[in-house]
């Protein structure tokens, strides 16, 4: 299985198959139906300073070809995550890395402190740190007010991005937002500040209406559009930024199937993300990660590296 093992910076994976955070609750919600030693990652769903109930319901629709969500990142705060969820994520036999969303750059570098401070410094660098193997920073929400204001700017990304990375000792990963005119500076930017990797990308920001009643059908008005509608939104953007930025990148967005891994690891991604496809189907992280070493025998490769990036 060492040719599926993968390294994004300091991060090292067995296998670059992760569930992406939102859509796999904290893992225990999946115990007994996934074999969580499959995977090659866990992203548990993003934590904020403070508990948030998050947007007024419906907070989800299904359109024709993926998924619009307005969660509004629920959840009971970092202390109850570092308390609660974090003690059993850390006995998983796979990289958990955490997912932290601030109001305000210094809300992203005290729970990034905090983070930290509840994963002593490796004794080797890159190495796992008691079940934590990093620390993904979500600066691109399109559900909460200001969600993606750390995402759209090069300055502000660098800033928190530096930041985290000074004050905790985990890889750090950047989630950035396809919701931007060009992304490629703020990847930069990220990679400049001392990124880890970067995940490309979030969800596009959409809507969907009642035309009969004239009012929209989401809670929030606008919600977040994920799964296969996006695919090839993401993958351009991948392929972007792996042309530009000397940076490990992560792909995210309508991957379900052996083909689409293939695909945005041939585009430039060390890595990927499912996420909507959970929903669904709960064992596809660990049915493509079976999947992979046959899909790398097509092409003749005998590890993932050998394929990232080599679109012709």
């Amino acid at each position: 299985m060492n040719r599926l093992v993968v390294t994004l910076g300091r991060l090292h994976l067995k296998n670059p198959i992760l569930a992406a955070s939102g859509t796999f609750g904290y893992a225990r919600e999946m115990e007994g139906k996934v074999d969580f030693a499959k995977l090659g990652g866990i992203i548990p769903k993003t934590v904020t300073k403070r508990p948030r109930i998050g947007n007024p319901p419906p907070r989800t629709v299904e359109t024709p070809s993926g998924m619009l969500n307005a969660i509004g990142l629920d959840n009971d705060g970092i202390d109850h995550f570092i308390a609660h969820h974090l003690p059993y994520l850390k006995t998983l036999p796979t990289a958990i890395v955490a997912n932290i969303a601030g109001k305000t750059e210094d809300e992203f570098l005290e729970m990034a402190e905090q983070i930290g401070a509840n994963a002593p410094l490796p004794e080797g660098e890159g190495s796992g740190v008691r079940g934590l193997a990093g620390l993904e920073l979500n600066l691109s929400c399109p559900n909460v007010s200001g969600g993606v204001d750390f995402a759209t700017d090069p300055d502000v990304a660098r800033r928190v991005v530096a930041g985290a990375r000074r004050v905790c000792p985990l890889p750090i990963i950047a989630k950035l937002t396809p919701n931007v005119t060009n992304i490629v500076p703020i990847a930069q930017a990220a990679a400049d500040a001392g990124a880890d990797a970067v995940s490309l990308v979030n969800t596009f920001i959409g809507m969907a209406i009642d035309w009969k009643k004239r009012r929209p059908i989401l809670g929030n008005v606008t919600g977040g559009l994920s799964g296969p509608a996006i695919k090839p939104l993401a993958l351009r953007l991948v392929y972007q930024v792996a042309r530009a930025v000397k940076i490990p990148i992560i792909g995210v967005g309508g991957i379900s199937t052996i083909d689409d891994v293939m695909e945005f690891l041939v585009a430039g991604a060390s890595a990927v993300q499912i996420g909507t496809a959970n929903f669904f189907d709960p064992t596809v992280c660990g049915r493509l990660a079976e999947q992979l070493p046959q899909a790398l025998e097509q092409l003749g490769a005998t590890s993932v590296q050998e394929v990232v990036g080599q679109l012709k």
